[in-house]
């Protein structure tokens, strides 16, 4: 079990540089192939309360979580970078030991002048 509160302890899963390719975007030519994103995924987690066991139910699997991304990406189309950053968001805190989480969309292939562009939000258990 975790324990909140005052002077719980955090520990943080990180997913950094998943590439992978969907389909996103507004334009006529974006919907006619799917396209290469990264994501860079940061939780805070809340710590277990009591002693650690060697046992992966006693964490946030970073495994689920990109699982998690490659379905929603199978998902079907998404518009915008701002809907997939959101919908990540959303899918770590479904997990309650989740305490706040950083997410970062970018595309990679957009201007050949840029590395890539994208956004980067941050959402927080209520």
């Amino acid at each position: 079990m975790f324990a909140k509160g005052e002077n719980t302890q955090l520990y943080r899963i990180l997913v950094r540089d998943l590439v992978l390719k969907c389909s996103i975007g507004i334009h006529a030519h974006e919907l006619l192939a799917p396209q290469r994103v990264r994501v860079n995924v940061d939780m805070a987690v809340f710590e277990q309360a009591g002693p650690q066991s060697d046992d992966i139910a006693n964490v946030v699997s970073y495994e689920d979580i990109i699982e998690g991304i490659k379905t929603m990406l199978a998902n079907g189309h998404i518009n915008l970078v701002e809907t997939l950053a959101d919908k990540i968001a959303a899918l770590c805190l479904t997990d309650d030991r989740v305490n706040s989480v950083r997410v970062r969309v970018e595309k990679l292939d957009v201007y050949a002048e840029a590395a890539s562009v994208g956004i980067e939000i941050e959402r927080r258990r209520d």
